[in-house]
């Protein structure tokens, strides 16, 4: 069996020629430089905002504004870089896409983010061009090597891509007045089927992440992640989503909520090895840390159908924004922009007081409704404690995504 070494300079065969700046040399690089600081941005002016300190007259729709940038906006990015650096290895043969079309396509993401702040100056429709242009050009690029696969191994991607366009093209379409659905009841179903292309990617970081954590240490075993046991989960998560969508006031909701909680706990299941005790591996807490988070989100949003005197889903939501979000993407950052800058996956206090912040603020924003006189202090104080891992990040990993690859291989 060749070593990872002897498989990157085998797959780089196909990396194209030409010059440009290192951090144009993988799709993952620019997007991150970008992404880190942005999600940082947004969250700090969201909270002060909203808790008026600060004002953003030029945005018409708070709320939108903050729900859809949180989606959409961090959630393409982390398409781009997902797609752009697992491609070229999920199919051997594709030409990853460096220089001068990753830098178009960066430019367009950062253009798509910009001109939603200014909405209200541009319009709705050049916004909605933009945005939708940039979704479907993503789905372009990886539609071929995808259904060319005789596996058709991830051809679930790329429907649930699909889905999440026409998911898009429906927001932009309602608050443009031409399909009269509440354009916040669309952006709690875009976020059902951004739960399923996290769990989607899960499964292969996982695979990537913890074998590569169980070869560094000499481990002779292997982690699977279990397709059935993800299979299962994401068809809950998807009944659930479809049913909240077409019929928010079922009482059948708070049982598919706890499907779905027991579906992706399940999942848990395949961080338990036959002859190894990995759980205390400070990668596999970071990767079980989110399967936990995303499974107590839906326990809590059964909680709150189950509760008559409570209402508080949008709070509960934020366990799986604020949470399994916050922890995807901090957790996939720190994992691709090691391994595919040549490096050895590692850890150190800053990283795990990273990971410890998210699940904190995650349970001082969702659990607002217990102690809503402090509502204010909870919205400043988790937000900041949201942002500081990502400057955690920028601080650690930014040198390594300036650099070339430690391994002196391409990309």
């Amino acid at each position: 069996m060749e070593n990872k070494k002897q498989y990157a300079a085998k797959h780089y065969e196909y990396y194209p020629e030409g010059d440009f700046p290192i951090y144009l040399a993988y799709g993952f690089r620019p997007i991150f430089l970008l992404l880190a600081p942005y999600i940082v941005i947004s969250i700090i002016l969201w909270s002060f905002t909203f808790s008026g300190f600060i004002s953003l007259g030029f945005i018409n729709n708070l709320l939108t504004w903050h729900i859809y940038e949180m989606l959409f906006g961090i959630g393409t990015a982390g398409i781009i870089a997902f797609f752009l650096t697992g491609v070229p290895e999920m199919f051997p043969g594709a030409i990853p896409i460096v220089g001068k079309k990753l830098f178009f396509i960066v430019s367009l993401w950062l253009a798509s983010r910009i001109s939603f702040w200014f909405m209200a100056f541009l319009g709705v429709h050049f916004v909605a061009f933009i945005n939708l242009f940039l979704s479907l050009y993503i789905i372009l690029l990886i539609i071929k090597p995808v259904f060319e696969d005789v596996n058709k191994k991830h051809i679930s991607l790329a429907f649930t891509l699909v889905a999440l366009l026409i998911i898009q093209g429906m927001f932009f379409a309602s608050i443009s007045e031409y399909l009269n659905v509440d354009s916040s009841a669309i952006l709690i179903l875009a976020l059902g089927f951004f739960i399923v292309l996290i769990l989607l990617a899960l499964r292969r970081v996982n695979m990537e992440a913890i074998n590569e954590l169980l070869e560094n240490e000499n481990i002779d075993e292997t982690f699977y992640s279990r397709a059935p046991r993800y299979n299962l989960a994401i068809f809950c998560v998807l009944l659930y989503t479809l049913v909240e969508f077409f019929f928010p006031d079922n009482s059948i909701l708070a049982y598919l909520a706890l499907a779905c909680f027991a579906a992706i706990l399940n999942i848990s299941n395949d961080f338990i090895l036959k002859d190894n005790n990995i759980l205390t591996k400070p990668f596999v807490i970071y990767m079980l840390s989110t399967i936990l988070l995303t499974a107590l989100a839906y326990g809590f949003l059964a909680y709150d159908y189950l509760n008559e005197e409570l209402y508080a889903l949008n709070h509960f939501r934020h366990f799986l924004t604020t949470g399994s979000f916050g922890l995807v993407f901090y957790v996939v950052m720190i994992i691709v922009s090691t391994i595919h800058t040549g490096r050895r996956l590692f850890t150190n206090i800053w990283l795990n007081l990273g990971i410890i912040l998210i699940i904190i603020s995650t349970f001082i924003r969702a659990l607002i409704p217990f102690y809503e006189e402090y509502s204010i202090e909870a919205y400043i104080s988790s937000s900041i404690l949201w942002a500081i891992p990502f400057i955690i990040y920028m601080k650690i990993f930014f040198p390594f995504l300036l650099s070339k690859r430690a391994d002196g291989i391409k990309g």
